[in-house]
């Protein structure tokens, strides 16, 4: 019993000194167990924290384990410490972010014909935050790049994997903003791309810059994704 106790201690010591979430193999390894046993005591661990309703969640995010505050003092927390970093999108991003979600991989052409719009922009900022990557190229005549969610996607929206993501159905009363408030802002101006990213990086379809969009998609999420 009393190895059980510091084993799980030291798991928990472990994802408290760590920035970033830590895999379930990584976790086992170091602690010198089995991963069936990292796996039980890191559930006592999450409803330990359910429980207390602290300050603190132990939550599977992004495909490994990591201490998140609770959101319940997340307004509280984000008038205190204004300088934390936010990603900035417009409703349109939003909009585009979920369809790369929920149909990836997929094109820009397919993501133009299923807004109504030009794209490019709206999926140059989202690489350039690091939600959208390019996954490889689409074996048809021109070989487009495919487009589909990151690792800092999953981060962000509080989901340890994609197949967490609300059902087709669940999305008719999705609101991608309140997963994390504490690291999304949601605007009605145009995004920006992030003034640290290097363009050079983007794919080449996304290199070329075409007169301003005029209008914006009215097509949600919730009535692309019903055909699922």
């Amino acid at each position: 019993m009393e190895d059980r106790k510091y084993i799980k201690g030291l798991l928990e010591a472990l994802l408290f000194l760590s920035s970033e979430p830590i895999k379930l193999s990584s976790l086992a390894k170091s602690s010198g167990i089995e991963k069936t046993e990292a796996r039980e005591l890191l559930d006592e661990l999450i409803l330990d924290y359910q429980e207390k309703e602290g300050g603190f969640l132990l939550r599977e995010i992004a495909g490994g384990y990591q201490f998140i505050t609770n959101q319940l003092y997340s307004e509280v927390l984000s008038n205190i410490f204004k300088d934390k970093k936010r990603e900035t999108l417009s409703r349109g991003t939003l909009d585009t972010l979920a369809i790369v979600a929920y149909k990836q991989p997929i094109t820009l052409t397919e993501l133009d014909d299923i807004r109504g719009v030009s794209s490019r922009a709206m999926v140059a900022s989202l690489i350039s935050k690091k939600l959208v990557k390019a996954v490889g190229q689409k074996e048809v005549p021109g070989r487009p790049t495919l487009y589909g969610t990151t690792n800092d996607f999953l981060l962000h929206f509080g989901l340890s994997k994609l197949a967490d993501l609300p059902t087709p159905v669940e999305v008719k009363e999705l609101k991608f903003e309140d997963f994390n408030p504490e690291t999304i802002s949601i605007t009605e101006d145009g995004d920006e791309l992030n003034p640290d990213f290097d363009t050079k990086l983007l794919p080449e379809e996304l290199q070329i810059h075409d007169e301003p969009e005029t209008k914006e998609s009215t097509t949600g999420p919730s009535e692309v994704l019903e055909d699922k």
